[in-house]
C-alpha cells in the first residue's frame, strides 16, 4: 500500500470513517486542531494522511538530490522513493477530485 495513505487507512480501521465530532469548531487554518484531533476521527485521519504525503514528498526530494549529486549508492531506492511520492500525490489528487464532485452533488440536491 502507498505509505502516504496507509496510515490514514489504518487509522480509519475496518469499522468505517469514524465520527467527525466537532471538527468544524476545532479546526484551524494550518490543518491541526486546537485540542489535538485524535487519529480515530476523520479530521485526524486526514491530517495524518497529509503529513505522510508531505513526508514522502520530502523523502523523494532528498533521494532525487542524492541521486543527482552521486551520494546515493543504490539508484533503485531513489527511483522507488520518487515513484512512491508521485503515486501518493496522484492518489491525493484523485481523492480531492472525488470529494469536490461529491460536495457539488450534495449542494445541487434539491430538498
Amino acid at each position: 500500500m502507498i505509505p502516504a495513505i496507509s496510515s490514514a487507512v489504518n487509522a480509519l480501521g475496518s469499522g468505517g470513517v469514524g465520527s467527525v465530532g466537532s471538527l468544524g469548531s476545532q479546526a484551524t487554518i494550518s490543518g491541526t486542531s486546537s485540542s489535538g484531533a485524535s487519529s480515530s476521527s476523520f479530521g485526524g485521519a486526514l491530517t495524518n494522511a497529509l503529513n505522510s504525503l508531505e513526508t514522502s514528498q520530502a523523502n523523494a526530494t532528498s533521494a532525487a538530490q542524492g541521486l543527482a549529486t552521486g551520494q546515493v549508492s543504490d539508484p533503485t531506492q531513489a527511483v522507488t522513493a520518487v515513484e512512491d511520492a508521485q503515486l501518493s500525490m496522484d492518489l491525493a489528487s484523485q481523492i480531492q477530485s472525488k470529494l469536490i464532485d461529491a460536495e457539488q452533488t450534495i449542494f445541487q440536491t434539491q430538498v
